[in-house]
């Protein structure tokens, strides 16, 4: 991966940000194929273009710089699933785009969800980077349930559950689903777009004969 060039005439601290945002894009290949356990600091420098010197220069340990690697993908994933959510303008194209976009992260980005969830377990034992992973997944969970109260809106209803369980269910299918794809089992994608397509009309059943537009629920 090639670095993208510092901005001229960035204050010191906007190019130390920009030099971590670089050194974590690069160390993300690495860190989804080994894992937490598997990778050190000289793994990613040996597996980049940066020495390191430099990558340690910009983070103290692995356990700072994986943290950030998960943060900066995590936030990516919001702001596409947060384009659905703003551009969708029926509860069945919200529906279709929502799984769809689903299946696609698993099969374009499996090894990057892998380290999440490798990182999720790892802070069961380590405390280090605990809040870091609690404040991603509430992110996550903020994420799913956008897109569930914006269906039950666009069908005139609320959810049956609560935010927490609701993003239960659904990070439970995707971990699943995650888990098949990596075996090999290729229907790994399509039961996940069955299962959600079935899911959330369980969750938000609704009002079928008010349903709204996008403007509507604007």
């Amino acid at each position: 991966m090639t670095s993208t060039p510092m901005r001229s005439g960035a204050t010191r601290a906007e190019r130390t940000a920009e030099r971590r945002t670089q050194l974590a894009q690069s160390a993300l290949a690495t860190l989804g194929e080994l894992g937490y356990a598997r990778t050190s600091l000289r793994e990613i420098a040996q597996n980049s273009e940066f020495t390191h010197g430099v990558v340690h220069y910009y983070f103290a340990d692995k356990v700072e710089l994986i943290t950030h690697c998960v943060r900066l993908y995590k936030t990516q994933c919001v702001t596409r699933f947060d384009e659905i959510v703003d551009t969708s303008t029926t509860a069945e194209e919200l529906l279709e785009r929502f799984a769809l976009r689903l299946v696609e992260s698993i099969v374009t980005e499996a090894p990057l969800h892998r380290l999440w969830y490798d990182l999720r377990t790892q802070s069961l034992f380590e405390d280090a980077f605990r809040q870091d992973v609690l404040e991603i997944d509430e992110t996550l969970q903020g994420l799913t349930w956008r897109v569930v109260t914006r269906y039950a809106a666009f069908l005139g209803g609320s959810p049956l559950l609560d935010e927490r369980a609701t993003y239960a269910l659904i990070d439970g299918l995707f971990e699943k689903a995650l888990l098949h794809h990596i075996a090999g089992l290729p229907s790994a994608g399509a039961d996940l777009a069955a299962r959600v397509r079935w899911l959330l009309p369980q969750i938000c059943p609704g009002d079928k004969s008010g349903a709204s537009t996008a403007a509507e629920v604007a």
